[in-house]
């Protein structure tokens, strides 16, 4: 108890003493600014009142600094009491401008070291990469000096040989890849498409407006805008097979037979889907065939569903005079004008 009320006092007495100093440096301050401002008063009525109507020499004005600097020099400078905290608040403030000072410096230090690492990084993962392509290009050199050393050692036969069977693995390789994709175009044609076609040549959507058709839509018939009508009836045997010959044609080898005779056994989807199975067939000779491929065109019985689904796919073009004669279009070229 006794010892905190010891620390209390010299609490108190620390307190006043900074107080008294403080009091003591402002008075004296005042004093001083008294003293100034008396002087700069005595100096402003000296002129008016002693100078008035005085001429004076061109040398006037150097002498009055002259006298002025002089009497400077020989006055003792001001210097504050031992006690006063003076000294102490222009340390203060010099030490605040001090640190200040420095947190900005290092705030732009901080950035362009982030810059700095940045492009850094950057010039790392760029040398990563060329020495990546440098090891890449000494690998493919080594191979191609290799490769060059031992052709250097074989015959003309024997590299003919080997020209030889390269070409017949790519040819090899290059007929599994086509059997996969007419497999893969025939199953597209006859599980899609074939529906569509037969739709639009019966009347309704252009292909890829109306994606689900069954067989019950293409019996039931379309209206005039192009959408199928609510009364399916079912057309008679006859006169259904007799329209599928009138739009897609009869069979290949195939004669049709009367009413009460064998009738045929495809609808209008297979009708469709063949149609279009060898329009694509008849295309794809001709693209393959030798001689000049600008005109090698395919002749069009008529302007079918199928040629118009190709043409607007992009992957044929008619003839630009004769639109019943259609082509593949030629992707390694120049489309024609």
């Amino acid at each position: 108890m006794a010892s905190s009320t010891h620390k209390a006092h010299q609490i108190n007495d620390h307190d006043v003493f900074h107080a008294r100093n403080l009091e003591e440096t402002l008075q004296e301050l005042q004093s001083i600014v008294k003293e100034h401002e008396d002087a700069l008063d005595k100096l402003r009525a000296a002129p008016s009142a002693g100078l008035a109507g005085r001429t004076f020499p061109a040398t006037a004005s150097f002498d009055i600094m002259n006298a002025a600097y002089s009497e400077l020099a020989s006055t003792t400078p001001y210097l504050p009491f031992p006690d006063s905290v003076l000294p102490a608040l222009i340390a203060l403030r010099r030490t605040h401008q001090t640190v200040e000072e420095t947190k900005a410096y290092l705030s732009t230090h901080t950035e362009s070291v982030e810059n700095t690492k940045k492009k850094l990084e950057l010039a790392k993962a760029d040398f990563s990469n060329q020495q990546a392509l440098a090891h890449s290009l000494r690998g493919r050199i080594q191979s191609l000096q290799d490769g060059l050393e031992t052709r250097m050692e074989m015959g003309p036969e024997d590299i003919a040989r080997e020209r030889i069977n390269e070409l017949k693995e790519k040819k090899t390789k290059y007929n599994k890849e086509t059997s996969k994709l007419l497999k893969s175009l025939r199953g597209f044609i006859d599980n899609h498409l074939a529906a569509m076609l037969a739709a639009e040549e019966l009347g309704g959507p252009v292909v890829g407006d109306m994606m689900d058709i069954d067989e019950q839509d293409l019996l039931a018939g379309f209206n005039s805008q192009g959408r199928v009508k609510t009364a399916k009836a079912k057309p008679e045997d006859d006169k259904r097979q007799r329209r599928i010959d009138e739009i897609w044609g009869p069979r290949e080898g195939e004669e049709r037979r009367g009413r009460h005779g064998e009738a045929h056994d495809r609808d209008e989807i297979a009708a469709a889907g063949q149609e279009m199975r060898d329009l694509a067939e008849q295309l794809l000779n001709l693209s393959q065939s030798e001689g000049d491929s600008s005109a090698a065109y395919v002749r069009l019985p008529r302007e079918s569903a199928a040629a118009r689904f190709l043409v607007r796919a992009k992957v044929a073009q008619f003839h630009p005079k004769d639109s019943s004669s259609l082509r593949l279009i030629d992707f390694g070229r120049e489309l024609d004008d």
